[in-house]
This record gives structure tokens, sequence and C-alpha cells, in this order.
């Protein structure tokens, strides 16, 4: 096989055909401009400066609490934009390509449009290609969610992103760069989503409300102080200190401190939030969209029975698997399962090899004159006897036929690995408002009989792949409550649907075919031996791989945002009060009687310290209402 030649390798890099990526991320300055230049910041900074011309310089150390608050969000956004920085869905390994009729290894961005790739059992598809020569088998369950393996052969496509789990294959580059399908889930993915923050928005409409009010306030009560016949530096010092007091400025503080402890009790749990506010929308999730495998599932098969037929045993089977497995060597799934349970060291060594395909339904050996296979009752036999048997087997496991020649030996009961404490895990959702949605590429069989092994809901399960383009996704998603054979951007689009609906989202996943739909929902939650794409992309990892930990997290931000909002309820009869005392001072002939240091003092002991405690107090009960009538309804009393 020729390739290309140096000469076309050359023309293609000076046309700028090569495996570059570039994605346009958000810029550290745009993230500091955004937190630096805010209503709450001016209002402060003019406030500091008009103390600052008095002299009295310790009356400023208000605009303290705005810088610690400013400085916290800048951090926890800078965070985010490293992390989605560092996103990659492919690996670095080097390439072997065909050049000049020669194989040379050459980094993943060397690679040019026509190149010609080799790959063998175990190496990611780094980019779209199509098979030149050879057959492989690729696991594309990473990009689409199928758990099953695909054969490949001549003319077959070869997706970026899957992985060769058997044979060999040269296949030439179709695209390269930002046109590669892995290339366009990362320009989806690579950009930091505006913090849907409920509680955040509420507090700063609160905060910039207040101060649109403080300028003419502020200029009454200031002449009116020196038309009583204060000096400057009084009338300055007292209508700040009345400014400063009806801006309930800690109580921002207060909430990323709090969400900031939260995300250290979390963390004692394994769980890395990689997004402060996500605790809050987790608290205020009533639909979470749960991938099947690594999700519910481990990812992984077990053997549940070994069944013989007729006068066959378990160790004849046993034996065939092994000497099967042995010589196959195949990576995956199935394979790992049989491994384990009967051994791949045979001494057996076959003649003839007979890889498993997609297309088959089988694999095999030949050893002299005996033929060996397993796979799927109807592919491998047609002596109908055995299909009654394996049909009713088959309503629970997936089933594997093992033979030998003509003469079947017995079936292999396979089954998914549940993931420790699933049940318990939907138990919890159901017991707590919170709809659970389960969202797969694999197939509605194997779907349904995990669901069902849960106590999940399987009448309202449908085949997205049955479904017309134009179907109105927002009546789906109420309708059902498990699909199946989900691509990437349907995943993304059930989302929205859900979003649309006025619903708040979770969406757990570990696969590059994830990512989207993690990115678009109110809160991404992926596992740490997922993809690091999905990792990358998710607000939550679950670095014990454990989804248990789930409703730790719920609760966790449950009792945050509740506490908050008595807390908050706190802060604002002290700026109700403020307001009122500040207005009332502008028709007294008396000087404001307090300082902005006096201000700041009460302000942290009388009601921070009390906040903060408040804060703390267990309380998982589901937010519900409605956050302003609530702390209104404690606070406007009190204040008044």
């Amino acid at each position: 096989m020729q390739g290309l030649t140096s000469a076309e390798v050359e023309q293609r890099i000076a046309e700028g055909k090569t495996n570059h990526i570039t994605v346009k991320a958000t810029s550290t300055w745009s993230i500091l401009r955004k937190n630096i230049f805010t209503v709450f910041n001016f209002v402060n900074i003019i406030l500091a400066i008009l103390i600052f011309t008095t002299g009295t310089f310790k009356n400023a150390l208000f605009a303290g609490v705005a810088i610690i608050n400013t400085a916290i969000a800048i951090f926890n956004e800078v965070r985010a934009k490293k992390i989605v920085d560092k996103l990659s869905i492919i690996t670095t390994k080097k390439q072997t390509v065909i050049r000049d009729g020669k194989e040379i290894e050459i980094d993943n961005e060397d690679i040019v449009l026509g190149d010609t790739i080799k790959y063998t059992l175990g190496d990611q598809i780094v980019v779209d290609s199509v098979v030149l020569t050879g057959n492989v088998e690729v696991n594309e369950s990473f990009i689409t969610g199928e758990s099953d393996n695909i054969a490949k052969k001549a003319e077959d496509k070869l997706i970026s992103g899957s992985f060769v789990v058997s044979g060999t294959c040269y296949a030439r580059v179709i695209t390269v760069g930002n046109d590669n399908f892995t290339s366009e889930i990362l320009k989806n993915a690579k950009s930091i989503k505006q913090k849907q923050s409920k509680l955040f928005h509420i507090l700063n409409k609160i905060v910039q409300y207040i101060s649109y009010s403080l300028v003419p306030i502020g200029l009454l009560l200031f002449f009116h102080q020196l038309s009583i016949g204060a000096d400057y530096s009084t009338a300055i010092t007292s209508t700040v200190a009345a400014l400063v007091s009806m801006i309930p400025e800690g109580l921002m503080l207060l909430t990323s401190s709090v969400l900031a402890l939260s995300t250290i009790r979390l963390s004692r749990k394994k769980v890395l939030v990689q997004d402060l506010y996500s605790i809050e929308t987790l608290a205020r999730v009533d639909t979470i969209c749960l991938d099947k495998t690594g999700t519910i599932t481990t990812g992984q098969m077990t053997v549940s029975d070994v069944v013989p037929v007729g006068k066959h045993t378990k160790k004849e089977m046993a034996k065939v698997v092994s000497a099967i497995i042995a010589n196959l060597k195949d990576n995956n799934a199935t394979s790992a399962a049989l491994a384990k349970e009967f051994g791949n060291d045979s001494k057996l060594i076959a003649t003839e090899k007979i890889p498993f395909s997609s297309d088959r339904k089988y694999s095999g050996i030949k050893i002299k004159k005996d033929t060996y296979l397993m796979g799927a009752l109807e592919f491998v036999t047609t002596d109908r006897k055995y299909f009654k048997h394996e049909q009713e087997l088959s309503k629970e496991y997936r089933v594997i036929t093992v033979m030998h020649n003509k003469d079947v030996l017995g079936f292999i009961l396979l089954s998914d690995t549940l993931r420790k404490n699933a049940h318990k895990l939907i138990d919890y959702f159901n017991n707590n408002d919170v709809k659970v949605k389960v969202i797969s590429g694999d197939n509605l069989g194997t779907i349904t009989k995990v669901a069902s092994q849960v106590n999940l809901d399987t009448s309202r399960a449908i085949d997205l792949s049955t479904v017309p383009s134009g179907t109105n996704y927002k009546q789906l998603v109420e309708e059902y409550d498990i699909f199946a054979r989900v691509k990437p951007a349907q995943k993304k689009r059930l989302i929205v649907a859900l979003k649309n609906n006025k619903h708040v989202v979770a969406m757990t996943g570990d696969g590059v075919n994830d990512v989207l739909a993690l990115k678009e929902a109110d809160c991404g939650i992926s596992i740490g031996e997922g993809a690091d794409a999905a990792r990358r992309v998710s607000k939550l990892i679950l670095l014990g791989s454990d989804f248990s930990t789930v409703p730790d997290i719920i609760n966790e931000g449950r009792q945050t945002i509740n506490n908050i909002e008595r807390s908050a309820s706190l802060f604002l009869s002290k700026t109700i009060f403020a307001s009122i005392l500040s207005v009332t001072f502008i028709f007294l002939t008396y000087t404001y009687p307090f300082t902005p240091i006096a201000m700041a003092f009460i302000n942290g002991i009388i009601i921070g310290i009390p906040s903060f405690i408040l804060a703390l107090e267990t309380n998982h009960e589901r937010i519900k209402n409605n956050f302003v009538k609530n702390i209104l309804h404690n606070s406007l009393p009190s204040g008044l």
C-alpha cells in the first residue's frame, strides 16, 4: 500500500487540511468584566470613594465584603474555564500511517486529509475514516451509546472517538480537524454556560432594585444633612452609613460561603463540585434523566447461569467457551464476562478463527475437523426444537448458545450488572417528587429489562429510531419515561424539551454521546470512570462512580437553599428597617446616628453570624414555593 507521497502531504499542510482542532472558548477577560462591572460593585466603589474624600478610611470597611464576593465568583468561573479548555475526546497516542509506501508513526495533529491509517486491536479512531482493506469490530458506545460491537469492512465508515475491539484494517481519512464528528460535539460543549441559578438571579435582582433606590434617597439625605448644619464629612459619613445599611451585601457573601461549605461536605462523600451553583440547581430538580450503561448498570456483563441441554454438562460447555475466548482474544463486555466465568487459558490451538460479527451474530473456532461456535441461537442452528426453550430464557437474560459442530451443548445466560444500590436510588427519586427518565442508545428490550429490575414502569417506553423527524418532543417527553436507540443530538433535544416544559432537569452520563445532553441539562452529573469529555462538561463528578451519593447531593442542596431562604429573610428585615430609617431622617432635624463602620459590625454580629448558623440546620424539604414571596412574608413584618 502506497499511501500519500511526501509532496501530497506538504500540499495538504499548505492548504490547511491538517487535524489541528481550534475551538473558541470563553476568555478570562470576559469573566473578569462580567463579575467586576456590576451594579453592586459600582455602588460600593462610589460609596467607598466618597468615604475616602472624608479621610475616615476605617469607614470603608464595607467595601471588603464586595471585594470578597467578587473574588469568589471570579475564582469559580475561571476554574470552570480551565476545565472546559482541557476538554478532550481523542487520546494522544501516536498513529501509524502509510506514507511513501512505508509505515510511520505521527502525532494526531500531523494527520492530513487523505492519509491512510492502520488500526489494530485497542486503537481509538482519531479521525472520521473509511475502511480501505481489512475487517475490524469497533465499539461506539462512548459515541452513540450502543453497547454492541459493530463489524466494519471495506467502504464502511469509522467514526472518530470509537475503539477497535478486534481485527486490523487500513482506512482513508475523510475529515480532519473541526470537521470530525467528535469536533462537532466539542464545539458545542466547549463554552461556559451561564449559571442557571434561580437563587442568585433573585438575590442579584433584589440588590439591583435596592441599588437603584439609593441614588434619590442618598442625594436627598445628603443635602438634608447639610441643610440642618452638618459639615461635609459628617454628611457624607451619615449618608454612606444609611445607604450601606440598606444593601444586603452580606447575603451574597453568606450564600457563596454556605455553598462553598456544602462542596466541602460533599467532597467527603467523593463528590467533586465543579460549579458552586449546581448544588442549588440540583435541590430544585424535579426530573432526572439517567443513562442506562454506566449509570443504572456498570457497563459490564455477568454470567447468571449455564444451562446445558440433553446429555451435555456445564464442564463440557466451559471447555468450549474457554477455548474460543483464548483463541479470539476479543476485547468487549461479553468476552470479559465469559473469560471471568470460564477462563481464557485453554491450550487448544485453533486452525481457523471466526471473529464475532454483528451481521453473523456469532463467533467461533475450528480445530481440525471440529467446529465450535457461540452466539445467537437462530444464527448458529436451524433446529427448531431448541427455540421455545431459548425464547423463555431470553425474556430475562441475554442468551448465548454454545455449539459443537451441529450439536447444541447448551445456553449461557448473561445479564447487565446493576450498580450497587440502584434500587435504593430509584426508590429515593420516586419518594421525593423527582421523575425518572431513562435515555439510552441501547435497544428497547435491553433497557426495559434493566428498568424492570429497578422497579421502573416499562409501559411508558419508546424506540426513538422509529419516531418521525417532525415529532413534537415537548409532548413526547411527557408521554414516555424510557427512551431507546437515542442518538447524541436526540438526547440534547429531549433535555431541551423537558426544560421548555418548565422542568428543572438533571442528567447523568459517562460517555461522549452524553456530552451535549450533560451540558444542556440544568445540572450534569458524570462519574469518575466515565469519558474525559463527559467529566469535564459536568457540574458534578462522582469520583467513587457511585450514584447512591446523588440523594446526599440533593439533600445537601435542599438544606442549603431552604436555610438560605431563612437567612435572606433576616438580611432583608435589616434592609427594610434601614430603608425606612433612612427615609425618615430625610424629614427629621437630626443627624443620622450611625457610621459605616458601626453598621458593618451590626451587619456582621446581629445579622451575619445568626444567619450563618441558621444556614447550617438540617432541612431536606423539596423547594417548591416562590422564593421572593417566602422571604417577603417573613422579612416585611419584622422590618416594619
